[in-house]
């Protein structure tokens, strides 16, 4: 079961830039940016980790440690998850794709083990439908084909509040290997200041990165 709260609106700070982004056509806010992640693709290559559940797991924990990530909007209030699991997309034969949810609140080696058998799972179901509270979901994408500069991702009328994180290829920049990194937030929940999940996003990669040199 997913817990979640009520925030109190009379005490939120940011009352009326809730009530003014809230009633945009497009609400949305977001950015990419180049995450360094040599230390972690080479300690994935040598543990034999796959790269994308690998990096799945740190964006999942650095999105939760982001408040404003969990939260929701419902009506003209606001819920906040205690936390939330991701449902990122897994491709077909055919061509197409199916979606997986995946909770990233375990130790990491159990994760990894689940997650791939929740993968096939999901690939034999071919579910382009999730069978959780899909409002608790982060929803997370990546295009290994390209090392993009900007991402436009396409939104539901009316405008749901699920932060969308996705990757590209990563490539090298004097010397380290960087990979472009987006997220696109409900504005009416999320600024520039909560820009920090990539902080947050690199101290999860740091702790991998030391768990793979053990």
């Amino acid at each position: 079961m997913t817990n979640f709260r009520y925030l109190d609106m009379d005490a939120y700070p940011r009352k009326q830039h809730f009530a003014y982004f809230h009633s945009l056509a497009y609400p949305y806010v977001g950015v990419t940016a180049n995450v360094k992640i040599t230390a972690l693709k080479a300690g994935a290559k040598e543990k034999g980790w796959p790269f994308f559940l690998t990096f799945c797991y740190c964006a999942a924990n650095a999105a939760n440690e982001v408040p404003e990530f969990r939260q929701r909007i419902e009506g003209d209030r606001i819920i906040e998850y205690d936390r939330c699991k991701t449902s990122h997309t897994v491709a077909l034969d055919d061509g197409t794709y199916c979606y997986c949810t995946l909770d990233s609140s375990l130790p990491f080696h159990e994760y990894l083990t689940y997650a791939v058998r929740a993968q096939e799972d999901a690939k034999r179901a071919k579910r382009v439908e999730d069978d959780e509270d899909v409002r608790s979901l982060f929803f997370i994408s990546s295009l290994p084909w390209l090392t993009y500069t900007s991402l436009v991702q396409p939104v539901p009328l009316p405008a749901d509040t699920n932060p969308r994180i996705t990757w590209g290829k990563f490539f090298k920049e004097r010397g380290e290997i960087m990979m472009p990194v987006s997220v696109l937030c409900h504005h009416a929940l999320v600024d520039g200041l909560h820009a920090r999940f990539y902080e947050a996003l690199d101290r999860q990669i740091q702790a991998l990165c030391e768990e793979a040199s053990v």
